[in-house]
């Protein structure tokens, strides 16, 4: 494997109230967007893409006791998907995976006219954005 370009993104490391929960949503949509299981311990797991890995863990050390996009930090990851058929398949297979649509009445468009996108919220509070790299434009 070559070595990753300066500045590409390493890892992101979520802290999750409840790890069963977190592996339910934030596990099932990281393997459908095609990252691997990488590493696997009692407390949290990580995905791989590329080099670029995801983890998810709980913690002992967490301060509160459900995340908040809208406080200072994180508000939301945002993944490119292949097209439009591929995102709204996603969407559809979600809802049985603790995520909810967010902004359904603007949906795919919540994001502009020229952005397909869909915003999605799981039961802890994470927010993620998939958008769909060749899907038609608003007319």
């Amino acid at each position: 494997m070559s070595r990753p370009a300066h500045g590409t993104l390493h890892h992101i490391e979520l802290w999750v109230p409840d790890l069963h929960r977190g592996l339910a949503s934030l596990g099932w949509l990281l393997e459908a967007l095609g990252y691997a299981l990488f590493q696997s311990w009692d407390s949290g797991r990580s995905w791989r893409l590329g080099p670029t890995y995801l983890v998810i863990e709980q913690s002992p050390a967490l301060t509160a006791e459900e995340h908040d996009r809208c406080r200072p930090g994180l508000n939301h990851l945002a993944f490119h998907i292949e097209d439009a058929i591929t995102m709204e398949k996603l969407v559809a297979d979600a809802a049985q995976h603790g995520w909810h649509l967010m902004f359904p009445g603007r949906h795919p468009y919540a994001g502009g006219g020229q952005h397909y996108a869909a915003y999605l919220e799981n039961d802890d509070g994470f927010e993620v954005e998939l958008i769909a790299i060749n899907a038609p434009e608003r007319e």
